[in-house]
């Protein structure tokens, strides 16, 4: 049974989750339109968490997909917090910041037993994870609900490890793709493939059903990722500029201009390789030196810069997550933007 009838979907799309631009407003629209609507809890604490799925089965009988972040946490380092602290203050010290008054802390909460019993009472259709899977005794919590699990791979020797590890469909994340890359079983980036090299070789290569992802904003794209061997696709970008997402004017400003036309990946913001519109801090620091500390502890000394900088009306230190094709993002509801992908299935 293919993934749309087996979720009840009017549709084959998925919803990227998109965390930091959106809540469960984007995610209901979706699912309203026929899709799969995704609620992004990477940065939400279990009950912020648990506000939105409130917020989700009040406002639809649709099913969502709750989407988490699995890494390990990284050790201390003091060389390098020092080395990535003396990186930014110049830039600490334009804006009147003290760089010796960031605060500590990660910012990005991996999937946990507290998440876990939060999320239990809403009994979310999908669960879908970055960077891998949870350990086994959560994964098997999540599927004792019914749950269908989902992860991103990179690779086709990712794809493979989550087949082999309790995944129920493997989204195939493109080069293409805005925001984090789910790689975790390498951090070489020289492995990671553009989505249509991917996707052919991930569906030969499981059993399990396939999510196109990764510049795909059109229903050109749609088509092609079907015809390549997809169930269904999982768009983001296409999503920003709706009225239903909570992305800052500055980034809607930034994915309506001509700079949207060069993104890149980069480790700057988060320590992890994502991808995002390039800023002056990417260009200035390089995308992807190892100036930054462990994913996720770069976040805590970029927040303050980029809070000064964008009340200052610049974008300069913000990470402007968005895919290779986010010249189609438009001013658009949510189901419109779906209605337009509809046309690839035709």
């Amino acid at each position: 049974m293919s993934l749309t009838r087996q979720l009840g979907l009017d549709l084959p799309f998925f919803q990227a989750p998109m965390a930091g631009v959106q809540d469960a407003a984007l995610a209901v629209a979706v699912s309203e339109a026929g899709g799969l609507g995704a609620l992004p809890c990477a940065m939400l604490t279990p009950e912020a968490m648990a506000e939105e799925l409130r917020h989700f089965r009040a406002a639809t009988a649709r099913p969502i997909n709750v989407n988490f972040f699995c890494h390990a946490p990284p050790l201390p380092d003091e060389a390098r917090q020092a080395r990535w602290h003396q990186a930014l203050a110049p830039y600490y010290a334009a804006y009147g910041l003290d760089i010796d008054d960031v605060p500590t802390g990660a910012g990005r909460r991996p999937f946990d037993h507290q998440a876990c019993d939060a999320l239990e009472p809403f009994r979310p259709e999908v669960v879908s994870f970055h960077f891998g899977l949870p350990e086994p005794a959560l994964l098997e919590r999540v599927k004792s609900w019914g749950a269908l699990v989902l992860s991103s791979a990179t690779t086709v020797e990712e794809a493979r490890w989550l087949e082999a590890h309790g995944a129920d469909a493997v989204i195939a994340q493109g080069l293409e793709a805005g925001g984090h890359r789910g790689m975790f079983l390498t951090d070489d980036v020289t492995t990671q493939l553009g989505t249509f090299a991917l996707l052919p070789q991930v569906a030969a290569a499981v059993s399990l059903p396939v999510i196109a992802a990764g510049g795909i904003a059109d229903a050109r794209g749609v088509a092609a990722a079907l015809t390549l061997g997809a169930g269904a696709v999982q768009v983001g970008t296409a999503f920003l500029c709706c009225p239903e997402a909570t992305t800052s004017a500055l980034h809607r400003r930034a994915l309506q201009s001509e700079a949207a036309r060069h993104t890149a990946l980069t480790r700057l913001y988060t320590g992890r390789p994502a991808r995002g519109i390039v800023t002056r801090l990417m260009r200035e620091l390089g995308p992807l030196g190892d100036v930054a500390p462990a994913f996720p502890l770069a976040t805590a000394a970029i927040a303050p810069l980029r809070r000064a900088a964008e009340a200052a009306g610049s974008a300069d230190f913000s990470p402007l997550w968005a895919g290779q094709h986010a010249s189609a993002c438009r001013e658009a509801p949510a189901a419109e933007v779906v209605r337009s992908l509809a046309a690839g299935l035709r």
